[in-house]
């Protein structure tokens, strides 16, 4: 049943019911007054009591009559609120079906909302899919362009590779094309040698042979001769043979010793004369290894007259090994710990070179003595440290002095000024030990003292020049040339007590000042920034008073032997083996024992037992070509480690100084070894600062020769051909006061 149909049945039917009932009791009730009164005219007038029961019976008639309105009028409320609360329940019935249509339409609405979700979500998952395929498709593009660019930078190594290899084959193949035409024409030089000795051989043959047949045939002659003596003088047999045959061997002997020397000397001459030629080449041209004697009577040198006794190592490489972690153990000389190695410091090797095994004793016995008195002075653990016997009026004065030097008035001169050559210099060589012998008897322990010596100029070449001094070679080298280059304004001027004023001007206004003496001895240079603020590089005062002295004195003699107390792998760095290693840290290192004053460069570049007061760096990685002083490209890139360092120093200090050796192995003549390694040193030092921009003010050159091997050996050797680095700043300028 529905909701009208309820509401129908329980409301409107009883008051329509009710309704009908009503109608004729009310109408029943209208009418009987009118009824009574009809009556009462007929038959007289009504009593009070009548009246009364007539307006009793009136008043309940109105009454039923407003009760009957009332509940007509409540009926008709009822049935209107019947029919309000139909239409509430048709409006609500509406409200329903709306609710109902309206839910329906939200249901319809949610399902096409979900639809649309589903449809929205399915398209962001298919959008999502494509980003992600389009980030995949784009990482692998971003893979393939790398692994392109990874392919391109490989093919180009690889090109690079193949073109080095390519120029190293071409240069093995000229390398090679030329050894083989140094072997042809070696080989033709000894086909030739072979067959002039051939000839001379055949000519003696020929001489023999004519020589045999004369004496045949004196022999014939003589036999007849003695036949018909026999017959005369039977007596005088014995006595005639013997001469003849003495006098036959010794003709034949002689005869023979005749022939064969001539061969020996045509076969040698042509050998002899080839070797002049290549001997200034310097070191592996295999002709030079023949030219010592010619070489020393070309330069004047003093012919050694006794062998220099040779130094025999009869330690284990286990031994050395040891010695090396901890030298402070020993009183011996170290040695490096590889096959023939040299001695470690450079001093103990000009000791081996001059004395031999007796040198060797002699500095042993030395050491002995010194080592309590040097064991109670430390390592020096900062550069100020070591120079601790530098008084502090000398480190208070330089600043001053320098100044004064930079600003006193002097004269201008238009060319740079040539330097004096010292005539004389005092070298004390008071270790070398050399055996002298008298009357077939050896004398041992003689001390040399050549007080004063001759300096005699053996040749010059471009901006070096070769000096004889007693019985060395020095070459000095002039780095002026190399300090000018790139520079806007260089000039000169004369100053008092003989000494010379350089100043260079860079592009920026930065000037380097040096100070000379009448030599070309450096007593200050100083670099003045464009802010005028001052670096001194280096400053010998000793040089300010004019003194007579040259700069080729080896003060270092005037020291005992030096015992090394560090480990060799903290005092030498080479760098072809220690390719990570710290470099900056080592040259930051102080020396490894104390410095007594202030020392000129010259007097370090002169004395090994000065510059082994400081670490070394071996730069193992350059191989020089054969008589060549150029540095490859290839090659110049393995001092990028050692130059950063090098780098990194100047930041904090600009005032440093850093001392380049040269060095060639022992084939070839001492005088050409000295120019090549000297070009060797310079090389470098070109190469460091065109490359890598250190200044060349910081860097000072002197090339050794073979003086100073690092395996002992007389033959081509590559270990020995190097280039070598110190840092040399606490030796040649007072340091600053720590705070």
């Amino acid at each position: 049943m529905t909701f009208r149909s309820r509401l129908f049945a329980t409301v409107a039917l009883p008051v329509l019911s009710t309704a009908l009932i009503a109608t004729p009791t009310l109408a029943d009730a209208l009418m009987k007054p009118f009824e009574v009164a009809q009556e009462s005219t007929g038959e007289g007038q009504p009593s009070e009591e009548e009246l009364l029961l007539q307006q009793q019976q009136q008043q309940q008639d109105d009454e039923a009559q407003r009760a009957a309105e009332d509940e007509q009028q409540r009926q008709a409320e009822e049935q209107k609120a019947a029919e309000e609360a139909e239409k509430a329940a048709a409006e609500q019935q509406a409200a329903e079906e709306e609710a109902q249509r309206a839910a329906a339409e939200a249901e319809q609405r949610q399902a096409e909302e979900q639809k649309a979700a589903e449809e929205a979500e399915r398209a962001a998952a298919e959008q999502k899919a494509a980003e992600d395929e389009a980030q995949r498709a784009a990482a692998e593009e971003e893979q393939r362009q790398a692994e392109e660019q990874k392919a391109a930078e490989e093919a180009e190594r690889a090109a690079a590779e193949q073109k080095a290899a390519e120029d190293e084959a071409q240069r093995a193949a000229a390398e090679e094309e030329q050894r083989q035409a140094e072997e042809q024409k070696a080989a033709e030089d000894a086909e030739k040698a072979a067959a002039d000795q051939k000839a001379a051989e055949d000519e003696a043959q020929r001489a023999a042979a004519e020589a045999e047949a004369q004496r045949q045939a004196d022999e014939q002659k003589a036999a007849e001769e003695q036949k018909a003596l026999d017959e005369q003088k039977p007596a005088t047999e014995e006595q005639a043979e013997q001469p003849v045959q003495q006098q036959d061997g010794g003709t034949s002997e002689t005869t023979a010793g005749e022939s064969e020397q001539p061969a020996v000397g045509e076969g040698e001459q042509p050998a002899v004369a080839g070797e002049e030629s290549p001997a200034v080449a310097g070191e592996e041209s295999p002709a030079d290894t023949g030219t010592d004697q010619p070489a020393t009577a070309e330069t004047g040198e003093t012919p050694v007259t006794e062998p220099v006794p040779e130094v025999v190592d009869t330690m284990t490489e286990a031994e050395k090994q040891e010695i090396a972690e901890d030298p402070a153990k020993t009183d011996e000389t170290v040695v490096l710990p590889v096959e023939n190695g040299a001695a470690v410091l450079d001093s103990d090797k000009d000791a081996d070179n001059a004395g031999g095994q007796e040198s060797r004793e002699q500095r042993r016995k030395k050491r002995e003595e010194l080592r309590a008195q040097e064991e109670d002075v430390p390592v020096p653990e900062t550069d100020d440290a070591a120079q601790a016997t530098i008084s502090e009026e000398v480190r208070e004065a330089v600043p001053g002095r320098i100044e004064a030097a930079i600003k006193e008035e002097g004269k201008r001169v238009k060319e740079a000024p040539d330097f004096a050559v010292p005539e004389t210099t005092n070298i004390i060589n008071n270790t070398v030990i050399n055996n002298t012998i008298i009357n077939n008897n050896t004398v041992n322990n003689t001390t040399i003292d050549n007080s004063v010596t001759e300096v005699n100029i053996v040749e010059r070449v471009e901006n070096r020049t070769v000096l004889e001094v007693g019985d060395q070679l020095i070459v000095r080298g002039d780095d002026r040339p190399r300090l000018r280059r790139d520079s806007e304004e260089v000039y000169y001027d004369n100053l008092a007590r003989g000494r010379v004023r350089e100043t260079i001007v860079r592009p920026g206004g930065v000037e380097i000042v040096t100070i000379y003496n009448r030599y070309g001895d450096i007593i200050q240079r100083s670099r003045v920034g464009r802010d005028g603020r001052e670096y001194i590089l280096v400053y010998a005062p000793e040089l300010e008073d004019d003194s007579p002295r040259p700069g080729l004195v080896d003060v270092g003699y005037e020291l005992p032997p030096m015992r090394l107390r560090i480990p060799v792998s903290d005092y030498i760095i080479d760098t072809s083996s220690n390719p990570d290693r710290d470099y900056y840290d080592f040259l930051a290192e102080p020396p490894v024992e104390r410095v007594e004053r202030v020392y000129t460069i010259d007097e370090v570049k002169h004395s090994a037992r000065l510059r082994d007061k400081v670490r070394r760096i071996d730069l193992d990685t350059i191989t020089f070509a054969t008589g060549s002083a150029d540095v490859p490209m290839s090659q110049a890139r393995t001092l990028r480690s050692v130059a950063e360092a090098m780098q990194k120093v100047l930041d904090k200090d600009p005032g440093e100084t850093f001392l380049i050796e040269g060095h060639t192995d022992a084939v070839g003549s001492d005088k050409s070894n000295l120019v090549l390694s000297d070009e060797r040193a310079e090389s470098v030092a070109s190469l460091l600062t065109d490359v890598y921009g250190i200044p060349p003010e910081n860097l000072q050159t002197q090339g050794y020769g073979e003086r100073f091997l690092k395996v002992k050996t007389q033959v081509a050797e590559q270990q020995n051909r190097r280039v070598t680095i110190r840092r040399v700043t606490t030796l040649v300028r007072p340091m600053a006061r720590a705070n």
